[in-house]
């Protein structure tokens, strides 16, 4: 395995990060464009966590924190470069961070029907909270 560089995402990685999440990511989001990662970065400088192997963007986390709570999304590892500690040298990087903010509990957004995420997630020792359901209002849309 070639090394692996953990660093956060700068405001230039938006376009490279929406390719990436293409290609490696389930599912899409409302706020999969250009703006929508340049506003994260640009809320929160820390939140969106990359990995990378010989200047190639691997893996991918968002690691979002409001004050209270802590928060995942998308963790994604491109898929010929899967099974190789990617996901969780990302995660050993997100818990890094929420420590030294004072979490508590980090909740991760999974996809009911991503079953390969499904384990990823168990064996870093998170468990599905089946007591909670997500909410959702698309806003500014008619």
């Amino acid at each position: 395995m070639n090394l692996i560089r953990i660093r956060t995402a700068v405001p230039a990685d938006a376009e490279n990060v929406l390719g990436f999440w293409k290609e490696a990511a389930e599912g899409t989001s409302v706020t999969d464009d250009v703006d929508g990662v340049s506003r994260l970065i640009g809320r929160d400088p820390d939140a969106l966590i990359l990995a990378e192997s010989d200047g190639l963007l691997v893996g991918s986390v968002i690691a979002g924190h409001d004050g209270w709570r802590c928060a995942l999304y998308r963790l994604a590892v491109l898929p010929s470069h899967r099974r190789q500690g990617i996901a969780t040298a990302l995660l050993e990087a997100v818990e890094r961070r929420f420590a030294e903010l004072g979490g508590r509990r980090a909740d991760a957004m999974v996809l009911e029907t991503n079953e390969r995420a499904h384990r990823v997630w168990a064996e870093a020792g998170y468990h599905r909270q089946d007591q909670w359901r997500r909410w959702v209002k698309p806003l500014g849309q008619a």
